[in-house]
């Protein structure tokens, strides 16, 4: 990734605005351990607490890679009942990032957060539905499709 993934400018504006980026050695101790890294590249989106949220392993282009960050970004947001905020980062997600892998996740999520944040459980059919449409043999539309029974 020090090739093509983080020189590239859309990561580095996108790092400058939107994350903390710590690089650890993957066989520095204690740290390593601590986060059971194995692989490299491993990267996982902590919280403040240094609480893991989100972890992906292996190579990402910029685009996959930005996409993954605020698909992390959002699930802590998630873990912490912040919905607005994590619906916001999965929207970009929707909106900037089409073509990544994070966008059936984000779909998911949303879904989820919007049933969360409002106690109507159309958004999870809706989720379910545009998961098929667009994604049929995702591992988020398999997840939904209890969903599909909704109303």
């Amino acid at each position: 990734m020090d090739a093509v993934t983080y020189p590239d400018q859309a990561v580095i504006d996108f790092c400058a605005d939107d994350v903390i980026p710590l690089r650890v050695q993957a066989d520095a101790k204690p740290v390593s351990g601590d986060y059971n890294v194995k692989w490299t590249p491993t990267l996982i989106t902590l919280g403040p607490d240094g609480k893991e949220h989100y972890r992906t392993v292996g190579f990402l282009e910029p685009q996959e890679l930005i996409g993954r960050l605020l698909l992390g970004e959002g699930k802590y947001y998630f873990d912490n009942d912040k919905f607005p905020e994590a619906l916001a980062a999965f929207a970009k997600i929707l909106a900037d990032y089409q073509g990544t892998a994070a966008v059936p996740e984000a779909i998911y999520l949303q879904g989820v957060c919007q049933y969360k944040n409002s106690g109507d459980p159309m958004p999870l059919k809706a989720a379910y539905e545009l998961l098929e449409k667009d994604f049929p043999d995702s591992e988020w539309t398999h997840r939904a499709y209890p969903y599909r029974l909704i109303g």
